[in-house]
């Protein structure tokens, strides 16, 4: 049984110009039954000083991903998703290509939800492994 409330529009997630998620060049790039997967470049954008993947282009992967999936698991029209909390432990440098992200829900409460969130590099070793906790919140009336 999936977790998405009705179908998970990619194309909407990644048509968002105004954001830092294009200005680092994160893409969403599926959905399974479970999970939310991403990749990021390593790159000028997201390299720090020394050369290597910059931990907090790493973070912004991971809330990226948690976020993008507690709000497809919500109906859109009554809710909307804000991080609370993250945090991440970096294992492994990469220096350039890309990293994948996959979010996976640990609990998806009412109120609020807890993803993991692990990112590998190109040969799938584990590069940074993360937990973001999502407030669900009760869109404000329209009257």
């Amino acid at each position: 049984m999936s977790i998405w409330f009705g179908e998970p529009s990619l194309e909407w997630a990644n048509a968002r110009d105004d954001t830092m998620i294009r200005a680092i060049g994160i893409e969403i790039t599926e959905a399974t039954e479970h999970s939310l997967k991403g990749r990021m470049p390593v790159d000028h954008r997201t390299r720090q000083p020394g050369g290597v993947l910059h931990g907090g282009a790493s973070v912004a992967l991971a809330e990226t991903l948690a976020s993008w999936g507690a709000t497809l698991t919500v109906d859109a029209s009554k809710f909307y998703c804000v991080g609370m909390e993250i945090n991440a432990n970096h294992v492994r440098p990469v220096a350039e290509g890309w990293v994948y992200g996959e979010a996976t829900p640990l609990t998806r409460g009412r109120t609020t939800q807890v993803w993991d969130i692990r990112i590998t590099d190109a040969a799938g070793k584990l590069v940074c492994i993360s937990r973001c906790t999502m407030a669900v919140l009760a869109k404000p009336s329209e009257y």
